[in-house]
């Protein structure tokens, strides 16, 4: 790819970054714009893990100086991400161009059908305490991790309601801990990709900066500004998603 285009990508980035971290669907910008440059959509989907991989060292270490860490609760849930990972990202490599919009639109009506009828919300969490349903949290997650290793794209959609509606921690805290399991599953899908496919690396280094760079801001942003910013940027980025998908 040319210079411009790495630049592009990583003004892209950041916004992507940003959005992930806050709710999700930072992908739904990063990897059409690649696909618009004329790269294949295995090649840009598995491309698309490195900058998500920065992107989550970014966040997780942004939260830890924060004073928001739970690793222990992390590691179990990503171990259980990662197994779910391995299956979605052998499949996403062979994923073609028409199966990604339908699966992705299944997915969306899915989730519209629980904002529509309330089921999305839940009584908020306040303080330390801890997480409930921890068997289904963690049988849950091998789905998420699933998602994740398949496309990412709206993995955060998925995460979300796991943590904070079976799981009944509040959004800050679930976004910590999301950040840690993508991060994890993202080295397990990563490495399929890369053993089956040539994946562009620099390009993908030049998104990572700017999606480094909008993690950082997106950490911030939580921790700073909570649930209320939280559940309209989820609200937001979900209703341009939805549009992204059926009108364009």
């Amino acid at each position: 790819m040319e210079i411009w285009q790495i630049f592009v990508l990583a003004l892209v980035g950041v916004l992507a970054g940003w959005l992930n971290v806050l709710a999700g669907g930072g992908s739904l910008l990063t990897v059409p714009v690649m696909l618009f440059m004329g790269v294949p959509g295995p090649v840009a989907n598995g491309t698309n893990r490195i900058a998500i991989l920065a992107q989550s060292i970014t966040a997780v270490t942004t939260f830890r100086r924060r004073g928001f860490a739970d690793f222990r609760l992390s590691l179990s849930l990503s171990a259980a991400a990662a197994l779910g990972a391995i299956g979605g990202a052998s499949v996403g490599v062979q994923l073609a161009g028409e199966w990604f919009d339908r699966v992705l639109a299944l997915v969306m009506i899915g989730v519209m059908i629980l904002m529509a009828t309330g089921h999305d919300k839940v009584k908020p969490v306040r303080g330390e305490a801890k997480a409930g349903n921890l068997p289904l949290g963690h049988l849950l997650m091998v789905g998420a991790g699933f998602w994740g290793g398949f496309i990412q794209i709206g993995v955060g959609f998925i995460l979300m309601p796991i943590l904070h509606r079976v799981m009944g921690l509040d959004l800050v805290r679930v976004n910590m801990h999301k950040v840690f399991i993508v991060l994890v599953y993202t080295l397990v899908a990563l490495a399929v990709f890369a053993s089956q496919l040539e994946l562009l690396w620099w390009t993908g280094l030049g998104l990572a900066v700017g999606n480094s760079i909008g993690g950082w801001f997106g950490a911030h942003t939580t921790v700073t500004h909570g649930e209320t910013l939280i559940r309209r940027v989820l609200y937001l980025a979900l209703s341009a998603f939805i549009i992204k998908l059926l009108f364009f």
